[in-house]
């Protein structure tokens, strides 16, 4: 009976974690206030590795001077499209060391100094510039 009571009482607690989840995918570009928020979230945390309008480092395929490689354009010329918004998120939350195996690049986290809103927003600021057609495609992965 004991053990009939401790799972019944961690289904339900694991079932109120899961409804109480911020379920915040997909990301769109509806919210003008969203994206404008992403700016500057964007401005102030990502800018200086992924340049101001998004472009990416210079000759972004290859290394740095460090061996690392460099930053991508978030524009919507690169790659970043072809992920859904669950990892590009903890991608920005928790850098690609926690993501990756033996990952040495730049990639922080922001885990401390961007809310999960706030990340939404810088999500929702990069698509703000996709075509629509990677726009379209990267919201069916979600």
């Amino acid at each position: 009976m004991k053990l009939i009571s401790l799972i019944v009482v961690f289904f339900i607690s694991n079932g109120l974690n899961i409804a109480n989840a911020h379920n915040h995918f997909p990301i769109t570009t509806v919210s003008k206030l969203m994206i404008e928020r992403g700016k500057i979230a964007y401005e102030n945390n990502c800018v200086s590795c992924h340049m101001i309008n998004l472009s990416g480092a210079e000759n972004w395929k290859g290394v740095d001077s460090d061996g690392h490689r460099k930053a991508p354009p978030l524009d919507g010329s690169g790659h970043t499209w072809h992920h859904d918004d669950k990892t590009l998120h903890a991608i920005i939350k928790y850098g690609l060391a926690k993501l990756v195996k033996n990952y040495e690049g730049k990639m922080i986290g922001f885990e401390d100094k961007l809310s999960d809103k706030e990340i939404d927003s810088v999500l929702a600021y990069m698509k703000s510039y996709w075509s629509k057609e990677n726009y379209e495609y990267q919201l069916k992965l979600n």
